[in-house]
């Protein structure tokens, strides 16, 4: 199969977000006689892949690396046997333009790829059960991290009906996201469905939240049919049962594809300190006018956050899960750095050594 043919055989992968780019980086498996796909679901070292000729189920054998970050993954391009072959295998991934990861919950220091290849990552949280600010921020770290476009999706719009109430829990929420758009959605009524369509109308959008935010109801209103399972959350907390087990790749009618995954439990991060940054850029912005260039924001002369905070200006709710989600990353990036590692100790010993000296001063002052 020469280029030429490929090129134009490969068009049929165009509604899967191929594109010119994509083509290029093909280009030498084109020559050994391959032909590209994109990976819909994974299933035990097997895979569902769109290819120029249709669904097909390939066997992953050739690409099961020691490094999970590297496993195949909902949203991968690949390169695959031709048609004829039985079985047919991926032989090859074709380098990740994005990545959305999170740490796992075991003990052996791994990040585990939830979607690849990424241009939105919609968050789903339920106006159902009081809002988790801190998670919201936890998920949107991730996000922009991973390189996509975050969006916070509030779905259940129906269930509160009052305006003003309403608007405080999107004010609150735009403030926990900043520079991200915040859309209050209804599948049962339609509500925001329209603009939530146009967004994630081009490209590739990953569904993200709880169980019991809304998700699979989500996708299948913007589906236009019931293709996801869907059951209903339990009254007593809002929270619902994983009706997504696996991580499927849909076409969208109106254009675009869409990533839905199983709920999220946890939502650790994994080397995200620029997300964190982003998240928390109003921070960032005030920390510039700080007298010190490595202030810590905690009790410095001239800290421009500490008088935010003083003034009003900045939550102190803000400042708290700031530090905490830099404590969680630094701590995640030591297991694997010994650069940082080397840091923390060094910090600690410095802390240690003030409220050290902290303590004999106070003793000295009751004798």
């Amino acid at each position: 199969m020469n280029l030429s043919s490929l090129s134009a055989s490969s068009h049929a992968l165009a509604p899967y977000g191929w594109d010119e780019d994509w083509e290029q980086a093909f280009a030498p498996y084109a020559a050994q006689g391959l032909v590209p796909g994109r990976v819909v679901r994974v299933d035990r070292g097997l895979c569902d892949m769109a290819t120029p000729g249709g669904v097909i189920r390939a066997d992953t054998e050739y690409v099961v690396p020691r490094d999970p970050m590297k496993v195949v993954c909902t949203g991968d391009w690949a390169a695959v046997d031709p048609e004829g072959a039985r079985p047919r295998y991926v032989r090859t991934l074709l380098p990740r333009r994005t990545a959305f990861v999170r740490s796992t919950s075991s003990k052996r220091s791994e990040g585990q790829i939830l979607a690849a290849n990424v241009d939105h990552a919609v968050v789903a949280v339920s106006l159902a059960v009081e809002l988790d600010l801190a998670r919201i921020e936890r998920f949107l770290a991730l996000a922009w991290e991973s390189g996509a476009q975050p969006v916070v999706v509030l779905t259940k719009a129906d269930l509160v009906p009052d305006a003003v109430t309403r608007s405080h829990l999107v004010q609150d929420v735009e403030t926990t996201a900043p520079g991200v758009p915040v859309l209050t959605v209804s599948a049962q009524d339609g509500e925001g469905l329209d603009v939530l369509a146009a967004i994630v109308s081009y490209g590739t959008s990953v569904l993200l939240g709880q169980s019991g935010a809304g998700k699979s109801t989500l996708a299948n209103a913007l589906l236009g049919e019931d293709v996801m399972d869907v059951q209903a959350t339990r009254d007593v907390d809002g929270k619902g049962r994983h009706t997504t087990t696996t991580r499927n790749l849909l076409l969208l009618p109106g254009g675009g594809v869409l990533i839905d995954t199983p709920g999220l439990r946890g939502v650790g991060l994994w080397d995200a300190g620029t997300g964190v940054g982003q998240v928390f850029s109003e921070i960032q912005d005030l920390a510039e006018n700080c007298r010190f260039h490595d202030c810590a924001h905690e009790s410095e002369p001239g800290c421009a956050v500490l008088d935010a905070i003083e003034t009003g200006e900045l939550p102190q709710r803000r400042l708290d899960s700031y530090r905490k989600l830099l404590r969680e990353n630094q701590y995640i990036v030591a297991k694997t750095d010994a650069r940082v590692r080397a840091e923390l100790r060094k910090d600690w010993k410095r802390k240690g050594a003030i409220g050290k000296a902290a303590m004999e001063a106070k003793r000295g002052r009751l004798r």
